[in-house]
């Protein structure tokens, strides 16, 4: 049964069965890495070549949010998982033109994509160090966040390359 009334009361259950509030920060931290893997699944809709390391992203943001949703996690995000997105961010840095300047978000649809997932990432960011601040969070954790939100702009910028799309900077 998807409905159960049980959080209609503002609460919900950690994997460890306890009872918090739904605006705990924990509860904030994990929903908005859950947003983020809704808009990964988007921009792999919109994207060719990039679906399987989206698909990737995806499962890496599930476990991620299970490690997020449980004080002591048994599936954690590790090393690997970092250096694994570090190694595409080398990838696509290579593939595109050197950056000379900030880039506004959009261009052509599958790039405006990624940069909405890139903005999403960063409030997801945001969440967990406001939780690190009264939980301690593995620093594999805000390694990971923070290193694929630079991913998603390496591929936005990617797919405005591959697309002949020129980037738009702003104007001071």
């Amino acid at each position: 049964m998807v409905y159960t009334g049980n959080g209609d009361r503002g609460r919900t259950d950690l994997s460890s069965g306890e009872r918090v509030s739904k605006s705990s920060e924990r509860i904030q931290a994990f929903g908005t890495v859950d947003e983020l893997n809704s808009l990964t699944g988007v921009c792999a809709s919109f994207t060719e070549g990039k679906k399987d390391e989206l698909e990737t992203i995806q499962n890496e943001l599930h476990i991620l949010q299970a490690e997020l949703a449980n004080r002591e996690p048994d599936t954690k995000i590790t090393q690997e998982n970092i250096d694994r997105l570090e190694d595409l961010c080398d990838h696509y840095q290579e593939e595109c033109p050197p950056l000379r300047d900030f880039v506004l978000a959009g261009g052509c649809k599958s790039a405006a994509q990624l940069h909405n997932a890139r903005s999403v990432n960063r409030r997801a960011e945001r969440k967990i160090v406001q939780l690190d601040q009264n939980e301690e969070i593995r620093e594999e954790v805000l390694a990971y966040i923070n290193r694929l939100s630079d991913l998603f702009f390496l591929m936005a910028r990617h797919e405005n390359h591959l697309n002949d799309v020129d980037e738009k900077n702003p104007v001071y």
